[in-house]
């Protein structure tokens, strides 16, 4: 898949409740916001890029690119996140990563898009031992259907891709890529 087809989301938009709210994406992780590394993985495969995020909008704009807040209040999740992007972004797919796993890299995630072009309408990591369903590629024709989901009250995203044309890609020859910061010891490197 061609960059000018495929734009990058970071999500940003939770509540980090496990580490009292703070804004992840903002904290430093070996010198660097958590953003960074997102942002790094995605440069050389998006032509666009969106943070979705719903709070500090205007530190999030410092990284030079454009921020989409959740189309729904509340804080619903990742897909409200993903949806806030879809109803943004001008390209047929996204490649949506989480702003708290520092190790994804641009070679780890090619892998998403190029199972797109297999028919599948969604593309998961998966690390050989799991999913990582905030770690896909998808179709932005699917906004629709994502909006009624939401509306019916549900937020369960492998749920939801359950009923569409998905893939699992394998990506088991780096599990340590998965890394989520959800604690002062993720942070801080002793985990």
């Amino acid at each position: 898949m061609r960059r000018e087809q495929l734009t990058g989301v970071v999500l940003a938009g939770g509540r980090a409740r496990r580490l009292g709210g703070i804004d992840k994406g903002l904290l430093a992780y070996r010198g660097r916001p958590l953003i960074r590394y997102a942002l790094q993985a995605l440069e050389p495969l998006c032509g666009e890029i969106l943070i979705n995020a719903n709070r500090n909008l205007a530190d999030y704009r410092r990284f030079g690119h454009p921020v989409v807040p959740d189309a729904l209040p509340d804080f619903q999740g990742p897909l409200a996140g993903i949806l806030a992007a879809m109803q943004q972004a001008e390209t047929p797919c996204l490649l949506v990563v989480p702003c708290d796993s520092p190790r994804l890299s641009a070679t780890l995630l090619a892998r998403l898009p190029a199972a797109l072009d297999d028919g599948h309408d969604i593309a998961i990591a998966h690390d050989g031992q799991r999913l990582h369903p905030v770690v896909m590629a998808l179709r932005t024709h699917l906004a629709d259907d994502l909006a009624a989901w939401l509306a019916a009250g549900r937020h369960k995203i492998d749920r939801w891709a359950g009923r569409h044309r998905w893939t699992a890609v394998d990506c088991s020859d780096h599990p340590d890529a998965f890394l989520n910061v959800n604690t002062p010891e993720d942070l801080h490197g002793t985990r």
